[in-house]
């Protein structure tokens, strides 16, 4: 397939969580790429940050400071983006605790980021994709976690599972307006968020990841990046309601 199925020329990107991590790994990716991109986050010196080396690669960003629980706040960044030939919904947060010591709030609060912040999202671009009548598409972000079960992350694993299912559904809904929905379901990825244990439990972590993949290796940002490029270009044209899994090998389900 020719290289411009890649070019983003022209085109507008929407990316929640794109202060760190995969989020900003990707809005430098999709500007690169050509895309105007309108990053998110409730993180705002860490969205100065990525606008300004979108900025300094030569490429066009936009801030929308906003929490993705605040559908209002995230409407308004779609109308901002005028609207988004692209979403990529990455925004989302971790939080570890057995079954038996889960709390209700941290249950509501995971799934208030996880899912909702999805579907908001999700939602409000699908919406304003179909008011324009243009092909668009929408990317989620789940969860290596989504295919075996792991101590201690029941409301992280529950929600990405419900992005999987969010993406199958979205995608046979809009499907007929040309707007394509795919899910992207990272392994180990070295990010803010996985890097919260001390040095020593993180060591021993990504240890047990590098024995479990076949490369041999943990991912970057910039692995599950180009996986956002691939589902928000025309490389991907013929491809929606798919889980794809930048994953090291570590998972390989039907």
């Amino acid at each position: 397939m020719p290289l411009k199925a890649y070019d983003l020329t022209g085109r507008t990107a929407l990316v929640t969580g794109a202060a760190s991590g995969i989020g900003r790994a990707s809005a430098l990716l999709l500007a690169a790429a050509g895309a105007t991109v309108h990053c998110a986050d409730r993180d705002e010196s860490g969205l100065r940050e990525t606008t300004s080396l979108i900025a300094k690669a030569g490429g066009a960003a936009h801030q929308h400071p906003l929490d993705v629980t605040d559908r209002a706040r995230l409407a308004d960044a779609v109308a901002a983006a005028g609207p988004p030939d692209i979403l990529a919904a990455i925004a989302g947060i971790m939080h570890s605790s057995t079954v038996l010591e889960t709390r209700d709030e941290d249950l509501e609060r995971v799934l208030a980021v996880n899912f909702k912040g999805v579907l908001y999202a999700c939602q409000e671009a699908a919406r304003a994709m179909i008011s324009a009548g243009t092909p668009g598409s929408i990317i989620t972000m789940a969860s290596g976690a989504v295919d075996a079960a792991h101590a201690g992350l029941l409301c992280y694993s529950a929600a990405k599972t419900a992005v999987v299912q969010l993406t199958r559904t979205l995608a046979t809904e809009l499907g007929p307006h040309s707007i394509r929905v795919n899910a992207v379901a990272p392994g180990w990825i070295r990010t803010p968020m996985t890097d919260r244990h001390d040095a020593a439990l993180q060591s021993r972590a990504e240890s047990a990841m590098v024995r479990a993949s076949p490369l041999g290796r943990v991912g970057e940002p910039e692995d599950i990046a180009h996986a956002v490029l691939y589902l928000a270009s025309d490389a991907s044209a013929f491809t929606t309601g798919q889980i794809l899994r930048p994953n090291g090998g570590v998972a390989m389900p039907w």
